[in-house]
């Protein structure tokens, strides 16, 4: 009966989630190796599990930079705290990329063909933002593009060829590949 106690209290201190297809399980506490219960999955992503493809900029939920995918639904990981994702599965730009191939997803590949970008910082929140609309609608309008990309703020360029970029995917049709 002990031994099943102690797995309970080390279960309930433990989460567990996906991060691009990879099981995590992280145990909380506030030892340097843990995660605290008030870490921000931006936080974690960055910190803890080293995938630094998701930025942090206003930290807290103005820019979007820090999107990520959550079961399928852009969140702001800047927003979202860590323990609240156990059971989940996230992606993060790193997670869009053919794990096999190396080949990009259509979206990181057509940002790159439309000169999608500059800095480059706010383009992961901008891919995943748009990755979510296609998934749910593979064919959206030019304004269904505007409305899921109005949450993603950029000061580098304008974002007529952000929504050229992705117009050309939706019209391709590859948004769920």
């Amino acid at each position: 009966m002990a031994a099943k106690k102690t797995r309970q209290a080390r279960k309930a201190k433990c989460i567990s989630f996906l991060v691009n297809d990879r099981p995590v399980e992280l145990e909380i506490g506030s030892l340097p190796h843990q995660v605290e219960t008030s870490h921000t999955l931006a936080h974690t992503l960055r910190e803890t599990l080293g995938l630094t493809g998701t930025k942090v900029t206003c930290d807290n939920g103005a820019c979007g930079t820090c999107t990520v995918l959550l079961d399928g639904t852009a969140v702001l990981s800047c927003m979202t705290l860590t323990v609240e994702c156990h059971g989940r599965s996230i992606i993060s730009i790193e997670g869009l990329a053919d794990s096999t191939t190396g080949q990009l997803d259509p979206l990181q590949q057509s940002f790159i063909d439309h000169t999608a970008f500059q800095c480059g910082f706010c383009t992961p929140g901008m891919i995943l933002s748009a990755k979510a609309l296609l998934n749910d609608n593979p064919s959206p309008r030019e304004e269904e593009v505007k409305e899921a990309l109005s949450g993603n703020f950029c000061r580098c360029i304008s974002h007529y060829q952000v929504l050229r970029a992705v117009m050309a995917v939706a019209e391709r049709g590859a948004g769920n590949v």
